[in-house]
């Protein structure tokens, strides 16, 4: 017999699971600091990548001052100054991508508790109306 409470609470899982679904149930699979540090891991390559990207743009673009001035302490100093701008650069974004994604780990901690509570709350449900089935002397349930 369909039951209305059982309906709504049946919808709201589906719904939950529509909108939340992609961002909490990957999550759950990972601990705490593996979630956090495989995607610290993604970031410090993107990260690298687009700074070697924007370095060869840079360097494409000031190529003719370069090659009219060449000069090794000029250049070992660009080097210098180059590796402390993607150090510091590298530093922000991981510290950025850490409190993110720490931030994304407890959102769907919390959205999974609150889907397993509701998951809980139907399951009793459905534990109320199902009565056990009593044997009778032939072997047929009542």
């Amino acid at each position: 017999m369909l039951s209305e409470e059982k309906i709504k609470l049946m919808t709201s899982l589906a719904m939950f699971e529509k909108h939340e679904g992609k961002r909490i149930f990957p999550v759950n699979r990972y601990f705490k600091g593996d979630y956090i540090g495989s995607k610290l891991f993604q970031s410090f390559f993107n990260y690298t990548l687009s700074f070697v990207l924007c370095l060869f743009l840079w360097g494409l673009y000031y190529m003719e001052r370069w090659l009219s001035t060449m000069d090794v302490t000029r250049l070992t100093g660009a080097g210098i100054r180059i590796g402390i701008f993607y150090g510091i650069g590298l530093l922000v974004y991981l510290s950025i991508s850490f409190l993110i994604y720490r931030k994304r780990y407890e959102y769907a901690i919390r959205g999974g508790k609150v889907y397993l509570s509701k998951l809980k709350r139907l399951d009793k449900r459905y534990e109320g109306n199902t009565r056990p089935l009593k044997r009778t002397k032939g072997g047929r349930t009542s």
